[in-house]
């Protein structure tokens, strides 16, 4: 019987890494279970927020995790991370404070909302466009409804999921600047509050405010996880255009 060939990529795993962060516990094994279960081995590389502020700090990767673990230690570090995956069409997940930067970044740089803030970072913002939830999320389960037709939901392969959440911050406001400038909201709660963001013309670009990485025991990948992967390996195996 012929195995399926082992496919690598390299990944950067942008935040602040500590053994407190129950999300920073769960990518080794999460890693080993892609590497066993599925035969894609990521090459996983740490980048901490402020060494991500340098341009060129995770140009050259075949995907960008940005981790949960906010307030960063460098907001512009993590920002200028996912710049450069949205730019340059390198594979971006960003799951809890990486969704909620991801949305920062792009109201900031393609929508020209360059005041907006992220209120756990700038508590006296005047326009916070990421406030504390009104009631937290921290350690809670909720479903959430995808958008028939989106990345989300054909990554996860049914229009209704029940999530695990450990946040107290989402969207606020301009959210229908954000839509208007090509972000796609493709989930949301019962209430109907955003809780996945995609962008369709990149080749995998996915937020979520709840944490996939904390799905069962970590032997079994959350399926955004194995997506994420995938499109890693599919990058690292794209020839690199010349001239």
């Amino acid at each position: 019987m012929t195995k399926t060939p082992v496919r690598t990529a390299r990944i950067a795993l942008v935040g602040d890494r500590s053994p407190t962060v129950v999300s920073h516990t769960r990518v080794p094994l999460l890693l080993e279970a892609l590497a066993t279960r599925d035969r894609l081995v990521l090459d996983a590389y740490w980048v901490p927020s402020e060494d991500a502020e340098a341009e060129d700090a995770v140009r050259g990767f075949d995907a960008v995790w940005v981790l949960p673990g906010s307030p960063y230690r460098s907001e512009a570090g993590v920002l200028s991370a996912i710049r450069t995956a949205r730019v340059e069409g390198i594979p971006f997940l960003g799951t809890c404070g990486g969704f909620q930067h991801a949305l920062l970044e792009f109201a900031r740089d393609v929508c020209g909302l360059t005041r907006v803030a992220h209120a756990e970072n700038d508590p006296d913002a005047e326009d916070p466009l990421i406030e504390a939830l009104s009631c937290s999320l921290v350690g809670h389960q909720a479903a959430v409804r995808l958008e028939p037709g989106s990345l989300a939901e054909s990554v996860i392969g049914s229009e209704r999921t029940v999530e695990r959440y450990f946040c107290a911050y989402g969207p606020s406001r301009h959210l229908d600047t954000l839509r208007a400038h090509g972000l796609r909201f493709s989930g949301h709660d019962e209430d109907g509050h955003p809780r996945v963001a995609e962008l369709p013309d990149h080749p995998f670009f996915l937020a979520t405010l709840f944490q996939p990485e904390l799905s069962g025991d970590g032997s079994r990948p959350h399926p955004v996880v194995r997506a994420l992967a995938r499109a890693a390996v599919e990058h690292a195996a794209t020839p690199v255009r010349t001239g």
